[in-house]
């Protein structure tokens, strides 16, 4: 059994609910804007990365923070295990149903896409939970390296019918094959490939722990400018790794290469890092407001959002030209394209619409109502 070290309850991690309080605003507005914007807004279409790119892998990374502190807490307060796994099975649980039925408007049961963010988080979060609560930290470290490892082995080493073994493309690579079989019709693209598909999974089990590692690591009895170095220090380690990863294996977001979920872990450390020293080191809280919003009600605000955001594009507003728009690109070009550009117009109404959900998550907030998933 893993001993957990306990935090000190008067010193919550702030930091990391801003982290993931960016991370969740940033989502919903790269998610919602309505046509053509910077590139930076957007998924890079196959290797490389994007901002945009960095943002759910952020979020997993953050998952796996909070896990260690959540499962320490739980412990402190004398928690049964039977109690904890329950809880850990009935919170996947829950996410695998509200990812399902986000996935349903505009889809019956026939075709409804069956992977997806929450569904992805569910699935990393369980595999996480249980290592953190029955493995030590040099077990979990061993264990973030070797799911890498094996994946990597297994994608370049696997051959797909019609396409040999190593294909990294867009066509012919190992885990679109098996999302093509297994999903067949329930997938993101009509191809059979999901970004959220089953092999690519894999890798973000490493990115959580990665973030669990983290957790570990500031809980553990430093001083904390110690582990702010700490934080730098092996998020530039692991940088100049997924670089060096790089000449033989490309940066990759939706096939979660080893050399891109590297490269997630060190950005999110050096975020997370200058996070934490400002925040909860330095005590520069007054500018955080705006994402502990998002932040303490994260995975509520997503789901919310993300259904109404897809009820929205189904509503369609008839043409005179005989064609048709979804209610989002028609506010989007009737109303602000015509004073703030197409590009600007689609950018715009993103932020508003992150504005709008800031509202209800605000009311939460200050009503200190925190709706955990």
């Amino acid at each position: 059994m893993a001993e957990l070290l306990v935090p000190e309850r008067s010193k919550r991690l702030v930091s990391l609910d801003v982290f993931r309080g960016i991370t969740i605003a940033s989502m919903i507005l790269v998610n919602n804007t309505t046509g053509r914007t910077h590139p930076q807004l957007t998924h890079i279409q196959w290797h490389g990365w994007h901002l945009t790119d960095l943002i759910f892998p952020f979020f997993l990374f953050i998952v796996g923070v909070a896990i260690v502190y959540s499962l320490a807490k739980q412990s402190e307060i004398g928690v049964s295990r039977k109690d904890i796994y329950t809880k850990i099975l009935t919170r996947a649980g829950l996410l695998i149903a509200l990812g399902l039925l986000i996935n349903l408007p505009g889809h019956d049961l026939s075709d409804i896409r069956i992977p997806g963010v929450l569904q992805r988080i569910a699935v990393c979060y369980v595999i996480v939970a249980v290592l953190v609560l029955n493995t030590s930290m040099k077990w979990q470290a061993s264990a973030s390296i070797g799911i890498l490892v094996l994946y990597w082995l297994v994608i370049v080493l696997v051959p797909v019918p019609g396409y040999g073994a190593g294909v990294l493309d867009h066509e012919g690579n190992l885990p679109g094959y098996i999302d093509g079989i297994v999903l067949k019709g329930h997938t993101w693209e009509k191809s059979g490939f999901d970004p959220q598909g089953i092999l690519s999974t894999i890798p973000s089990i490493s990115n959580v722990l990665f973030g669990a590692l983290t957790g570990h690591w500031l809980m553990s009895k430093r001083i904390e400018s110690e582990k702010v170095v700490g934080l730098f220090v092996l998020g530039n380690l692991a940088l100049v790794a997924s670089f060096v990863l790089e000449i033989w294996i490309p940066f990759n977001k939706k096939l979660g290469t080893p050399s891109f979920t590297i490269f997630i872990a060190g950005m999110a450390l050096l975020f997370l890092g200058m996070c934490y020293w400002f925040i909860d080191v330095k005590g520069y809280k007054k500018w955080t407001t705006f994402f502990l919003v998002f932040g303490k009600n994260a995975i509520a605000v997503y789901f919310l959002s993300t259904i109404l955001a897809n009820i929205l594009v189904t509503v369609r507003i008839a043409q005179q030209d005989g064609s048709s728009l979804s209610l989002p690109r028609f506010l989007s070009h009737t109303l602000l394209a015509p004073w703030a550009g197409t590009i600007g117009a689609n950018l715009l109404y993103a932020m508003l619409y992150v504005l709008l959900w800031f509202g209800p998550m605000y009311i939460l907030y200050k009503k200190k109502i925190f709706i955990k998933v």
